[in-house]
């Protein structure tokens, strides 16, 4: 076992949290966590912790919410804290080099691909939408690039044919924790050494946002299938039926042809469209206004919406 290290953890989001907590159960010390400001949530907008500030402050462990890390005060504030060790894991802001030079050993990010593969903003929901075999977590050190640091150590994991973005965060979630807990040994005892990212390979993982989960019907129902689970549960990808909208939670591969986005068939076993190659059958979806459903369910009180001939995406 290692010896108990200082550790400065910075993270944001329910992905960095189990990381976090893995932290804390292990035998080294979290002196302080970094997380992004307070941001409004739900449908009173109001002012909520992130997932790492609420389980710091469970543990009583101090917090420190600065909008960047450029100003002197805040890099005195982390040099003040005499780390051996900063973690980062999707915390959202950039670190610039006199932070990522403050710490004795510096600082690593656990990162949701194998690099250099998905750089970036969305990683899970990139590889999955991309078709790729496989993913991984990918911790590395930390320097001034966008995820462009030395390999540290690599855990991969298959993405099945029935993956969402949803399925497939919590699997690497799980992944993550471990695979930084053994990186910091390698670091404290000295066994560990980088391994340089080939640039020439890298892939940017683009933020997500409503527009990438927009359904183009032209495209193959083989690409269309990996976009539907990569964007679930956020953004979720949408199209549109007679001028509203129509999200897709879920939908499967189906025989059939005809123009693109036109419904070739409904029943209970769900809405078969057309795309620019095969067929899609929607067996969840969410109509305007109301919550998402088997599409069995919305056929028994819908059909007459659906009928063979119309085209969505119109």
């Amino acid at each position: 076992m290692s010896s108990s290290l200082r550790i400065v953890f910075a993270g944001t989001p329910e992905f960095a949290a189990r990381h976090l907590q893995a932290l804390l159960d292990s035998q080294h010390s979290v002196v302080a966590v970094y997380t992004q400001p307070d941001r409004p949530s739900g449908r009173g907008q109001k002012l909520t912790p992130s997932p790492v500030k609420q389980l710091a402050l469970e543990h009583d462990i101090p917090v420190l919410q600065p909008v960047n890390l450029r100003s002197p005060e805040a890099q005195q504030e982390l040099a003040a804290l005499q780390a051996d060790l900063m973690v980062v894991v999707a915390y959202g802001l950039i670190l610039p080099q006199v932070i990522l030079d403050t710490p004795r050993l510096g600082c690593i990010n656990s990162h949701a691909s194998l690099l250099p593969r998905w750089r970036g903003a969305a990683p899970i929901q990139r590889a999955i939408e991309a078709g790729d075999a496989e993913t991984g977590i990918t911790v590395m050190q930390m320097e001034a690039g966008l995820d462009t640091g030395p390999m540290l150590h690599k855990v991969s994991t298959p993405i099945h044919s029935t993956d969402t973005g949803g399925s497939l965060h919590d699997r690497l979630a799980a992944l993550g924790p471990d695979a930084v807990l053994q990186t910091i040994q390698g670091l404290a005892d000295g066994s560990l050494t980088g391994e340089k990212q080939l640039d020439g390979l890298a892939t940017y993982a683009h933020k997500l946002n409503k527009q990438a989960a927009l359904i183009d019907w032209q495209r193959p129902a083989t690409v269309l299938d990996c976009q539907i689970r990569a964007m679930y549960p956020w953004p979720i990808c949408h199209t549109t039926l007679a001028g509203e909208t129509l999200k897709i939670h879920a939908a499967e591969l189906a025989e059939g042809q005809g123009q693109a986005g036109e419904i070739l068939s409904a029943d209970r076993d769900g809405l078969v469209v057309a795309c620019g190659e095969q067929a899609l059958r929607i067996t969840s979806l969410q109509l305007p206004n109301a919550k998402a459903l088997a599409f069995s369910d919305v056929f028994n009180s819908k059909k007459e919406l659906f009928q063979a001939g119309q085209v969505l995406g119109l």
